[in-house]
Formats: C-alpha cells, structure tokens, sequence
C-alpha cells in the first residue's frame, strides 16, 4: 500500500497508476466519518466499499464502476475537495478491488456504505426525476436542464453556470432569463447521462456558501435554439453568431480559452470572472451530497480568491458602467456616487452632457461594477426605470482645464464615504437588492 506520509508521493514521484475503479485518498483529517469520505463518491455513482486508515490520513474508496471513478478523479483534479476545511487528494489506486471482509474494524464502515446508498437511492426514487429505483437513467430522458437559481445575494452569471454544469460533460448551448422575479437558466448537454448526474449532484447545492440556491430539474424541451451569444445567451458550437444587443460577439481567442478550469472561490470570481485580492473563507460550491445529512464539502480553490476564470466576454474586464433612462431633472453625480456606492467603490460619475438621461459610472474594479449592475438594473429612481450595462469605455474622463462641464463630471477617488477600501471588510457581507427596508449603522 502506498505510504502517503512519504511528502515524496506529492511531488509526483510515484508514477501515476492507470484508471481504476479503486481510489486511494490522502491527507484526510483524522476526526473525519466514514460517511463524510463516502459523500466525495456519491455524486458520480454508487460507492461499493470503503477503507480507512486513519493512522496514516488516508482512505480507499471503491467504486461500482471504473467510469464512475474515472469521472470523479476529472472533476476532483481541477477541483480540490475539502473536508472539515482540510484539502483532501485523490488519485487512482493500484488496487483493483478493495478485499476488506476480513479486516478488522470495517462493521462502521459498511454501516454507513449501506446507509449512505439507501439514502442515496431513496432520494432518487423520491425526488421525481426520471430515474429508475436504482438512478439510472430513463430512456428518452431530454439533455436540456431547467435551472432556477433562489436566494439570489451575489450575481451568477453564464460563466458560472458554464462553470459548474461542465464539470459534469459537454455544454453546447445555455439560455438564461428572468421569470417570475427569478434567475433562471435552460441548459443543453451533449448527452442525457451528462444532463442527469448534474441533475442529481447539483439539485439543491449552495453556489456560494448560504446562498444561490440551484434548483435544477428536466426540461421538456429536447434541444434549445440559440440565436446570439452574449452575456444572456450562448451557443459553444457556433463561434459565429452575433451578439444581436450590442455587446461585442466573443472573439474566437476568448472562446477558446473558456471551460479552462476555474472554481468559484468568492461571490466575487463568480461575479465577474476573476477575483479581486480578497480571500473569502468557506466561499465555494459548497456540494452537500446528502441533504441534511453530512456537512457541506466545500469546493475551494487553493489560491483563495485568486484564480482566474478564463473566457470571459470581454466587456467583463471593464469596471465602467452605462446607466440610461435617467430622470435628468432629479439625478446629480453626488446622488449617483451614493446609490451606486452601496454596491462597490465609485471613482467617477459623469452625466452626459449631450444626453442628461445618459450617465457612465466608473467603479474600483469589474467586480463591483458587476455587482451593481445586477442590483440597480431594472430599479425604480426618481419615477424611471433605469438600466445598466457594462460601458465600452475602460476610464470616465474628467473634463480637461477650462472646458465647459456645468459639473456634470465628478472625481469621487478620494472619498472617504467608500465602503470598501479595506479588504475583507465586512461590508462584502452586507450587499443586499434595494429593499423599503434600511439599516443605519455607526449612529453616534
């Protein structure tokens, strides 16, 4: 058996063994369950035994079928799974079936094999998808998802679902919108099998800790027609297609970058495609493969709040937002710098000179324009429905010495009303949709 307290191993030293359907676990935390190791399998299929040597940190997990294992090994490689907060590494054993009848100690661990499967399969039968008693698929069964995305704090975007839904096969086309006052999204795999792990893996799951919410279940459409690809819509097969709302189609260099693997380390890396240098503790998707039963897996990435998500639209990389449909008898810089601050750190604000209903607002960073556009888009001010997009322009320009502005430009840079100067504050915490509701804080 491999010793894993050799650090040697973790250098890659050992040659890596080929596929099997027996996976060899190291560095787990002693105070680990048996039921805690058996959920990292679950999600890709039936796990058929367990061995724990907790002397050494390090667990055999067999599964039903090498396939299984192969999937689970890929999706685990470009995301670390965590248990107990402890990065926990998987690869192939040279094992190719565990033999543990006549081991002592292993009456645990085949109680929580079998409770662990009844759970698992109880869950299948009763959760309604098309699956047979024992979650296989169903014949016929469609490759297109419904995703309603609830308790919606942070922005997902197409790129976060892109994200997570890939780890589990091909996607070729997403389409989101909002119905009913809710995100949702329809998405289509290349194969049903593909639509139905991600169905039964990710139905219920946290994108980010405690919220973000997916619900994900079969749609009766058997394939979706896309027309544009931009930030609402994409189809990855077709590179051509315009972008139909004035956004820049993706340039074939940014496409071909994307599914490079990236996973969600903060609100903010999903929010705009990368992150800020700002850690967020237990952020990630936090995988709870039984609901209510273990405690939630949280899916980090080592480089806290730091890994680019690559192939991203373009616009993503611009901190500078257009706002239209203005009341240009009520709106002034100062009111802009202040609705938008609530949402990231505002640098500059003019209004347009030529068109008053038109103001570009330029924000600290992507993120918190991004932030803000989710939020403020399609709100209510002064009477008007105002809208928010992602500006074409990397800066807002201040007028130069003598030009005429009539004050239409202000440099709020040095503010000391900025909320979010200090990282990690715990501002990032408190970012809400506008509500009738305010809380004031820090009253004398």
């Amino acid at each position: 058996m491999a010793n894993g307290n050799d650090s040697r191993n973790f250098k890659g030293v050992r040659p890596p063994c080929g596929p099997s359907r027996v996976l060899h676990l190291r560095k787990v935390p002693i105070e680990v369950s048996e039921a805690e190791v058996i959920s990292l399998g679950v999600p890709f299929g039936k796990v058929t035994n367990l061995l724990m040597l907790k002397g050494k940190n390090q667990a055999f997990i067999e599964m039903a079928s090498e396939e299984a294992a192969i999937t689970m090994v890929n999706y685990y490689t470009t995301a670390t799974p965590h248990v107990r907060n402890q990065p926990v590494y998987i690869q192939y054993s040279n094992h190719r079936e565990l033999k543990t009848d006549n081991l002592p100690n292993q009456g645990r661990a085949q109680a929580a094999l079998q409770a662990v499967n009844a759970m698992h399969s109880g869950n299948m039968g009763l959760s309604g998808s098309a699956s047979s008693s024992d979650g296989s698929l169903m014949p016929g069964q469609s490759p297109v998802l419904r995703i309603i995305v609830e308790n919606l704090f942070y922005p997902v975007s197409l790129e976060v679902l892109h994200q997570i839904f890939s780890k589990f096969g091909t996607v070729l086309k997403i389409i989101t919108f909002t119905k009913n006052n809710q995100f949702q999204a329809l998405l289509q795999y290349a194969d049903p099998l593909n639509a139905h792990h991600a169905k039964v893996t990710l139905d219920g799951q946290n994108i980010y800790n405690a919220c973000c919410t997916l619900r994900v279940e079969f749609s009766k459409l058997a394939s979706l027609n896309v027309k544009y690809n931009n930030d609402k819509s994409r189809d990855f097969t077709r590179l051509d297609l315009p972008s139909g709302d004035g956004q820049p189609a993706l340039d074939p260099g940014m496409t071909a970058a994307f599914g490079a693997p990236g996973i969600i380390s903060s609100p903010y890396a999903g929010a705009a495609g990368f992150a800020p240098a700002m850690g967020f503790p237990q952020a990630g998707l936090s995988m709870q493969a039984m609901p209510g039963a273990l405690g939630p897996l949280a899916i980090q990435s080592s480089t806290m709040g730091r890994m680019p998500i690559h192939g991203m639209a373009p616009t993503a990389l611009h901190s500078v937002l257009l706002v239209s449909n203005l009341n240009p008898d009520s709106i002034s810089p100062h009111g802009l710098f202040i609705l938008f601050g609530v949402y990231g750190d505002v640098h500059r604000v003019k209004i347009l000179f030529n068109k008053k209903e038109n103001a570009l607002i330029q924000m600290a960073d992507a993120t918190q324009a991004q932030l803000a556009m989710s939020h403020l888009n399609g709100q209510r001010l002064y009477g008007k429905v105002m809208r928010a997009t992602i500006s074409k322009h990397q800066t807002v320009q201040l007028p130069r010495e003598g030009q005429e502005d009539q004050g239409l430009t202000k440099d709020f840079s040095g503010s000391p009303l900025h909320r979010f100067k200090k990282p990690g504050s715990k501002n990032f915490q408190n970012i809400f949709p506008p509500s009738a509701t305010l809380h004031l804080s820090n009253i004398p």
